[in-house]
Parts: C-alpha cells; structure tokens; sequence
C-alpha cells in the first residue's frame, strides 16, 4: 500500500510520490506518534505500520496489533503532524485510494486524526493545490473520518467544512467520506 490516508486531504499529495530518500526516525518514536491519532482505548492495542520505502511498497509493521485497528505516523510529505488510526474499512479504502480504484464499502468504517491534518481540496481527491472551485482548506482541525457502505445515507449532511459540524468530503467521488471535527484540547 502506497502512502495514504485519510483526512483525507493528505491523500492527494501521497499520489504518486516516493518515500525513497526520507529521514528514518527511530521505531519507538514512529509508534508512539502513531499512537496520538486515536484515543488510548484504540491506539494502545492497534496495530502500528510505517509508510513503505517505495511507491507501492508494503507498511511495514513496526507493532503488532490485537484489536483490528492500524495506525500509522506522521505523513514523511505533508506539513504538520498528521498521524491516523483507521479500522479494517478504512484500512481497505486507503488501499483503494492509493491504487486508484474505486473502494467497496460494505460495512461503516472509522478513522481517527486526533492531530489534525493537511491543506487539501474538499472536492477533489487529488487535488495538490487550490483552485478557483476545489474547496481548498487550509488546515484540518482534529477529526473522526466515517465511511458510509450506502451513499443515500449522507443525504442532509453538510457539504461545508466551515459549518461546525460534520460533513460530507470527496461529495462526487468514490471516496466520498463524513468529517466530523473534534478536539482533545478544546480549542475548536
């Protein structure tokens, strides 16, 4: 799997880029980032991967998991810290992502971004930069990332990231998503 994720706003910039050449940083410390994008409930049992090496490398395991759950550090090529934890379905769409299929989503899926995210367009996946009609934001606030397997269900959700509340991302594609922004801090 090539790196990914969901915010998904960081996906786009992960689209075909290598991570040949990256800074290595010690194991203990990739893990323990890994661990701040979910609560301690999820993080403390999750399976943690690193980003492959190579475009279309696998993640290699850094920790093995028991509860179904994977988390990955911080993205080597986006700003910010932006470490997730996603369960099986998410797991299986950032697959998806990465190869550029469209994802079969048959059950709910969650992901956790407890750190926040990078810029991104709101409407299109692989967007790298704004434009005049992208929805491009800025910065992503913390946020729970939620995978729906039937697209009807998101009928009546927000569309805007600025409605302080969840919404929909991706709208027009396969890998539509809800953002629903939170906050350990309480800033937001």
């Amino acid at each position: 799997m090539r790196a990914v994720f969901i915010s998904l706003l960081c996906l786009p910039m992960l689209a075909g880029l290598s991570l040949a050449g990256q800074a290595k940083s010690d194991k203990q410390s990739k893990i323990e980032n890994a661990m701040a994008a979910a609560p301690e409930a999820i993080s403390a049992k999750a399976t943690i991967r690193d980003w492959p090496a190579k475009k279309g490398g696998k993640m290699p395991v850094l920790r093995q998991g028991s509860n179904g759950w994977t988390c990955l550090p911080d993205m080597p090529q986006t700003q910010g810290n932006d470490p997730m934890c996603l369960d099986k379905t998410w797991l299986a769409w950032a697959e998806a992502f990465t190869n550029g299929t469209k994802p079969q989503v048959k059950h709910l899926g969650f992901g956790y971004m407890l750190q926040g995210g990078p810029s991104g367009s709101n409407l299109e996946p692989t967007a790298t930069k704004p434009s005049a009609n992208n929805e491009w934001i800025e910065k992503e606030m913390p946020h729970v990332m939620i995978l729906v397997p039937d697209k009807s269900l998101l009928a009546g959700v927000s569309t805007d990231p600025n409605n302080g509340g969840p919404w929909v991302m991706w709208r027009n594609s396969p890998y539509v998503h809800i953002m629903a922004p939170v906050s350990s801090s309480g800033e937001h």
